[in-house]
């Protein structure tokens, strides 16, 4: 295998173009199933000519791949804010290229065939650390790239996303073999052999897939929900170009184009409410009174709304690394990007968001360096790092006909912590978020589409409200119904199925980033003993 210089760049410029095309819309997503073909190229170059070259050697052209794909899949994060994309996109690209290189060390120490497994379990080891430590930023999980192709990937529900990446990863270490075979030897036979394989691997899950989606059969009570739009301009108007009252009656005049005495819920945005509100003022502030008139009317109506809401720290409360100080007597209060469920009585339950964003609600590592609260951008009404409840918690109802699961936001794309509620009892998803923020980009239609990937992991109907778009609802299957347009006042209204069953994804939550992150550390603990022993047993 001889390459020249400019080869080399061209297979890594074309890995990053082809993993782009995952976070791209329909049919051109499949490409994902090539995307890292040239990379294995690239890697076996590097890896027969390992007597010439240190494996760094190739650190460079893999940090180029993924830094095409995170710049190209993520780019609208600078609408946003521009630090917080050039930091996303550079470390996350740092961070794939280190595990890709040590995957290409291991393999000149263990040979290819265990090379190709780390490569595997690597991935998705750091797939699933990424989902849960403090820097996380999962985005461009492998397992994403196929979320408008619901009829791939109805076995989502028994092994979630990190089954989408294994499947891919497969698929393309067994492209990348059969390349690499027929440039090297052209057996035939070796070659055969090898495309059984692909054919087996690609058509098995699409066949179960398929089975599901066209045998299955949706259940649960009817709940009837109205999701509202209110397209409220995040950076113009909505945190002081046009007064909170004049949002809300906005809000009330769209909702009252569906609402009926049959309505068991109306779901509005996050930060609906974007003015900070005390939490122990809730039921006789001005804003949660002239909300509530919409339900006065239809007494089994409930509300489900966002807002920023602050509440004060209690004496011998723990001050949280979020907290902000309140008085010179030592009083502190924590701020939250909050869901409320109001109904016509003076109830309120109250959810704080838990997974905030990174760099925008939260600075990694806050509770051992508290400095960094402060350097959080200052982005929808927050100039600090905002403070967040342990695990998720649902709404319930009278006789809990139906139970609700508010996700906003960004927790809409982590799969297993979104199981964490329906173990809790959640019948039914409602999304709140305000994709406004990336403008009429490809970041909110990606949004749009992990939720899909999460009715299917739990079988759930979701009502989705985002401020400025796209409002629908979703079905168990994962079909998205009645999408509005973006950047378009309006409500919409369905029936909803409030579905009691457990799947076995919501039991065993990412068992395949578990058992990839035992299989990595054992293979990296079996790599370092080889190069110790090289080192003491010359």
């Amino acid at each position: 295998m001889i390459f020249k210089k400019y080869h080399i760049w061209l297979l890594a410029l074309l890995s990053g173009l082809l993993l782009s095309c995952g976070w791209m819309n329909g049919v051109f997503q499949l490409l994902i199933f090539f995307g890292f073909v040239p990379l294995i190229i690239l890697d076996e170059y590097y890896f027969k000519q390992s007597e010439r070259y240190r494996s760094f050697r190739i650190y460079p052209k893999v940090f180029l791949a993924f830094i095409i794909w995170n710049t190209i899949s993520t780019w609208w994060v600078w609408n946003a804010s521009p630090s917080g994309a050039v930091m996303a996109i550079v470390f996350n690209s740092i961070f794939m290229a280190t595990v890709f290189w040590i995957f290409h060390a291991v393999k000149r120490k263990l040979g290819r065939r265990l090379g190709y497994v780390s490569l595997i379990a690597f991935w998705l080891g750091f797939e699933f650390l990424h989902l849960n430590w403090e820097l996380s930023w999962t985005w461009l999980t492998l397992g994403n790239a196929l979320s408008e192709n619901i009829y791939f990937i109805q076995w989502y529900e028994y092994t979630g996303i990190l089954g989408g990446s294994l499947w891919i990863l497969l698929i393309n270490v067994i492209i990348s073999e059969i390349i690499i075979m027929y440039i090297a030897s052209k057996n035939i036979k070796v070659i055969f052999k090898y495309l059984t394989s692909l054919l087996i691997v690609f058509i098995v899950p699409i066949t179960i897939s398929l089975i599901i989606f066209y045998t299955y059969k949706e259940k649960g009570k009817h709940v009837n929900v109205v999701v509202v739009q209110p397209n409220i301009d995040p950076y113009n108007d909505k945190f002081g170009g046009i007064s909170v009252q004049q949002q809300l009656e906005q809000f009330k005049t769209e909702a009252l184009t569906q609402i009926d005495s049959n309505t068991d819920y109306i779901v509005g945005p996050e930060t609906c409410i974007p003015e900070y509100i005390w939490e122990e003022d809730l039921n006789s502030h001005a804003d949660i009174i002239r909300l509530k008139q919409l339900i006065y009317k239809f007494p089994k109506t409930k509300l489900v709304i966002g807002a920023s809401t602050v509440r004060f720290i209690e004496k011998g409360e723990p001050i949280t690394p979020s907290a902000q100080k309140y008085s010179a007597n030592n009083e502190y209060y924590d701020s939250f990007n909050t869901a409320l469920q109001f109904d016509s009585t003076n109830n309120v339950q109250i959810y704080h968001k838990s997974k905030l964003v990174l760099g925008v609600e939260r600075m990694p590592f806050a509770g051992t360096f508290g400095f960094l609260n402060d350097m959080a951008i200052e982005l929808g009404g927050s100039a600090s790092s905002l403070g967040s409840q342990a695990e998720p918690s649902v709404f319930t109802s009278n006789k809990n006909v139906a139970i609700i699961a508010p996700v906003i936001c960004y927790e809409s794309i982590f799969g297993e912590y979104v199981t964490e509620y329906i173990k809790k009892g959640a019948n039914l998803i409602f999304v709140i978020t305000n994709d406004g923020w990336w403008g009429n980009s490809a970041g909110y239609r990606q949004h749009l589409s992990y939720s899909s990937l999460r009715a299917i992991e739990t079988r759930r109907d979701i009502a989705r409200s985002a401020n400025t778009g796209i409002s629908c609802f979703i079905n168990q299957l994962g079909k998205i119904r009645q999408a509005t347009a973006w950047w378009t006042p309006t409500a919409i209204k369905d029936t909803l199925l409030a579905n009691n069953g457990i799947t076995f994804y919501v039991k065993m939550g990412d068992y395949i980033g578990r058992i990839a992150a035992f299989v990595s550390v054992l293979i990296f603990i079996y790599f370092l003993s080889l190069i110790l022993r090289k080192l003491f047993y010359k």
